[in-house]
């Protein structure tokens, strides 16, 4: 075995909190300084320095343009769909609901699911005790036998539009959900009616598809019926600590539904349905603040590319994590809020989470994220989580847990799983970085990062080479005996170190254990290594086929080691193509993390043929029709993982360095990009003609370091909103520092001043609705 050389053991005083970037030579730019020399203004090529002042033509402000976009890439069916993986599906962060085909029956199922009804047992554990517990569904039951449906599911709307066609006539439907309440419209013709029904699910764990309960588990009690004052239904569900009631009412063609869920209260469900229910007096009043919702969701961020199927594929996922999560809301189980039969009826803190709201950064959504929202609210419970001997100042979470992460987390020593907090943090820190909230980085960045570290450091030992080593810990699900000096181990707590150190220097706090953390950064053990690239951990060679990437977190999503540093990137490639050279193992996101992989490397041909992989039918787990994804059960990360694959090749903000299209697939040489946020808290919009990017457009929200990898040759244009030059200075390696403050924004581009048009860009690939059209 031989050990990498280790890289940012020292870490530089710099501005941008992000990942070291390694030096580069200066190469000047025409019409900037030189790399060292002092800034200076950049005179316009188009008007001889005078100012002309600018502005974007967005044909993407109004209604019209929208709704006419977005139905280019709905969902359709014209068969019914007989699985949930098939059909549409609603949500509101809270309540979910799929529609399919009642399983052997003339019916139609809308499954009813929330994402707080879980148990709260914590004694037999995620899988059994504080697991998401299922709630019920509802069947429209037909007079005539269904012969032929005709469904969009329209994004614009987030709302279910179509017809059923029976051998007795037709119904004529809508559906959506908002504010915690299901709202149906059916309208029959000809000799049909709609008969509907709502069926109880038994409050018992989705697990026992595979295994049977604990020996001493006891089942929840039964479930009653009842109906209010004013002829409401209720179906109520008493738990051991807690309740579900769901209410509902059928008044002439509509249905209106809510379910409400209680803990530590045995009783407060009931009354909480039944207010729920109440403010929603009609589908139309519902359906108003429903569109005003999603009408401005929507025009936060635009991308259009050529792949017709892809790109459907994108806006569908921004549908889905918005139906499936909100700040404010429950973090997303593996099923997000739409269960079904499942081994993991959980929240999974080893992968699934961090890929499930990496989506939310660059789509400028921060308001979806609810895993920053749930570290900072359960910081207790994390305490709670490790060894009573180290609760003064560690935290931690095992690999899975309900919505309040609890879970404890096993000892570095014992093979246990230990660095599942401080991935997590990593994208806490990210949304940090993503808007620049200082209280973000105050409140729960900082002082969770802290005690993860501080749980790593009781168990770092010196060994006889002066380095620092880590007891056994487990690559997250790598099936062999838990190496010492697991890589994935070493990658977050390199990550971390450096990341404390920097924000205790944002936040001006001179922390009493940061000495210890640059000693650990130029002490740590360099990551294990061996003739095929990097290994699982010392002693351990990458050597049977594994869908996890954790033995790469150094490379992504960390960027600790990346294609800025020539010296890694013969590791970087041999790394990646052993990983996948075994195979067997592979699932969705194995596929997609290489995508990202790649684009890191620029390679956008090779990140596409990995990222084509997952949509591939001959897979043995590609992509659904509805766009969800399944292996034993429903897993909502992979999908959401593959927009984030699409975000690598248009943008990237690693480093301290914005790169705009830096890995585009050849065949795509028209895209379009807008309000793209990044790190440091910049909107990027820029567009893609011909193979060749037109102009760039920044906006600073925060007054942060600009350095812009912008990909353009010669004689640059780079003005502020005014018309005036911005100052700036060649770095070298094709990367512009630009003085951009607060609340301004710059534009840059080549050759004369191109048009400043945002707009959708013909597709050069058509491909067929998503669905089943």
């Amino acid at each position: 075995m031989t050990s990498q050389p280790e890289h940012h053991s020292k870490v530089a005083r710099r501005a941008v909190l992000g990942t070291a970037l390694s030096g580069a030579a200066a190469a000047a730019l025409p019409g900037t300084a030189h790399a060292g020399e002092p800034e200076r203004t950049v005179p316009s090529a188009a008007d001889g320095g005078g100012r002309r002042p600018w502005r974007l033509r967005d044909t993407m402000t109004t209604d019209g343009a929208w709704a006419t976009f977005l139905r280019g890439q709905d969902l359709l069916w014209t068969r019914l769909p007989t699985r949930w993986y098939e059909g549409p599906f609603l949500g509101d962060g809270l309540l979910g609901s799929m529609i399919y085909r009642e399983p052997e029956a003339n019916r139609i199922r809308f499954t009813v699911q929330h994402g707080r009804v879980q148990d709260h047992r914590p004694e037999f554990g995620s899988g059994w005790g504080t697991c998401r517990l299922p709630v019920g569904h509802l069947t429209l039951d037909p007079v005539g036998t269904i012969t032929a449906v005709d469904w969009r599911l329209s994004l614009w709307n987030a709302e279910l539009t179509g017809s059923v066609t029976t051998t007795a006539g037709t119904l004529t439907l809508s559906a959506l959900i908002h504010d915690e309440v299901l709202a149906v419209r059916v309208r029959a013709s000809g000799g049909e009616r709609a008969v509907w029904t709502f069926h109880p699910e038994e409050a018992i764990s989705p697990r026992k598809i595979q295994e049977a309960p604990p020996a001493d588990y006891t089942p929840n009690p039964p479930w009653t019926r009842r109906t209010a004052a004013d002829g409401t239904e209720q179906v109520l569900q008493p738990l051991t600590g807690g309740q579900t009631a769901t209410a509902y009412r059928h008044d002439g063609d509509e249905l209106l539904l809510s379910v409400g869920h209680s803990a530590p209260s045995t009783t407060a469900a009931e009354a909480d349905s039944l207010r729920t229910l109440r403010r929603a007096t009609s589908y139309g009043a519902l359906r108003r603040r429903h569109t005003r919702w999603w009408h401005a969701f929507y025009k936060k961020s635009f991308v259009s590319f050529p792949d017709q199927r892809l790109q459907s594929f994108h806006w569908i996922q921004l549908y889905k994590v918005a139906s499936a999560s909100r700040a404010d809301g429950p973090v997303m189980a593996t099923c997000g809020p739409w269960l079904e039969p499942t081994p993991w009826p959980a929240v999974w803190w080893n992968l699934n989470i961090q890929l499930e709201y990496w989506l939310v950064h660059g789509s400028n959504h921060l308001e979806l994220d609810a895993l920053a929202t749930t570290l900072r609210r359960n910081q207790e419970q994390l305490i709670a989580n490790v060894p009573a001997a180290y609760r003064a100042d560690s935290s931690g979470v095992g690999r899975s847990s309900d919505m309040f992460a609890n879970r404890e987390v096993g000892r570095p020593g014992s093979g246990s799983e230990v660095g599942n907090l401080t991935w997590a943090l990593h994208n806490v820190w990210l949304s940090y970085r993503h808007s620049m909230d200082k209280a973000l980085l105050r409140d729960t960045v900082f002082p969770l990062l802290r005690r993860a570290v501080a749980y790593y450091l009781h168990f770092l030992t010196p060994g006889s080479d002066g380095k620092l080593h880590l007891p056994s810990t487990l690559s997250p699900e790598y099936p062999v005996v838990p190496p010492q000096d697991t890589t994935y181990d070493l990658a977050l707590i390199r990550w971390a170190c450096q990341i404390l150190i920097e924000s205790a220097e944002r936040l001006g706090i001179d922390d009493e254990s940061a000495p210890r953390w640059h000693e650990v950064l130029a002490k740590l053990t360099p990551y294990p290594v061996d003739g095929n690239g990097y290994m699982i951990g010392a002693g351990t060679p990458y050597a049977q086929s594994h869908r996890h990437y954790s033995h790469l977190l150094m490379v992504y999503p960390l960027y600790l080691v990346n294609w800025d540093q020539p010296e890694s990137r013969d590791l970087i490639t041999k790394s990646i193509r052993h990983w996948h050279a075994l195979t067997g193992a592979h699932r969705g996101y194995s596929y997609t993390g290489a995508a990202s992989m790649y684009a890191m490397t620029g390679d956008g041909d090779t990140a596409i043929t990995y990222l084509r992989k997952f949509f591939d039918t001959s897979t043995r787990y590609p992509c659904q029709a509805n766009t969800h994804y399944t292996e034993a059960g429903p897993v909502i990360e992979t999908p959401l993982s593959a927009s984030q694959s699409l975000h690598d090749m248009f943008c990237q903000s690693w480093g301290g360095v914005i790169r705009v299209f830096p890995a585009v697939p050849t065949a795509w040489e028209d895209v379009t990009l807008h309000d793209f946020r990044t790190q440091g808290a910049f909107l990027v919009s820029a567009v893609r003609t011909a193979g060749e990017t037109r102009f760039i457009r920044i906006r600073s929200l925060a007054g942060e370091p600009l350095k812009l990898k912008h990909g353009l040759g010669g004689r640059l244009t780079v003005l502020l909103d005014d018309g005036s030059p911005a100052r700036t200075r060649d770095l070298g390696d094709g990367v512009l520092s630009i003085d951009l403050p607060k609340g301004r924004e710059v534009l840059v581009h080549s050759g004369s001043r191109p048009d400043l048009v945002i707009a959708p860009v013909t597709v050069g690939e058509p491909g067929p609705a998503w669905g089943l059209p």
